[in-house]
């Protein structure tokens, strides 16, 4: 084999092993994400039903939560209701702003959970 030949199929096979190696690294990445996305969801679900924090079970019912509450809507279909994710944080950290009579507390803006949590509470809320 020629050398310019043996020079481009070097090219060529060095540039599959990069575009493997990226694959598995998007595939890695992403997995990664899922399975840290999961820990924060369950750390959600822990604060949702903590009665020292959030405590929503007191008001909205929740698939597979006992005693639930019916002050407040279910919540069920959630990516439905709100496509825009910030819109539903928006709502939790600080309902009133959206109706100053509501029952729900302002999470956020009354410091009853953290920003960090309002926003675990998010992605499990966001879950369901």
């Amino acid at each position: 084999m020629s050398n310019r030949l043996s020079r481009k199929f070097t090219g060529i096979f060095s540039i599959a092993g990069f575009a493997s190696l990226l694959c598995g690294l998007l595939l890695f990445s992403q997995a990664s994400f899922a399975d840290e996305l999961a820990v924060v969801i369950k750390q959600g679900k822990e604060i949702v039903v903590d009665r020292k924090k959030g405590n929503c079970v007191a008001c909205h019912i929740i698939e597979d939560e006992e005693l639930p509450g019916t002050n407040g809507p279910p919540l069920i279909f959630m990516k439905q209701r709100f496509p825009d994710k910030r819109k539903l944080r928006e709502r939790i950290y600080d309902s009133t702003a959206f109706n100053p009579n509501s029952l729900m507390p302002p999470f956020g803006r009354h410091g009853i959970l953290t920003p960090e949590e309002v926003d675990k509470v998010v992605e499990y809320i966001y879950s369901l």
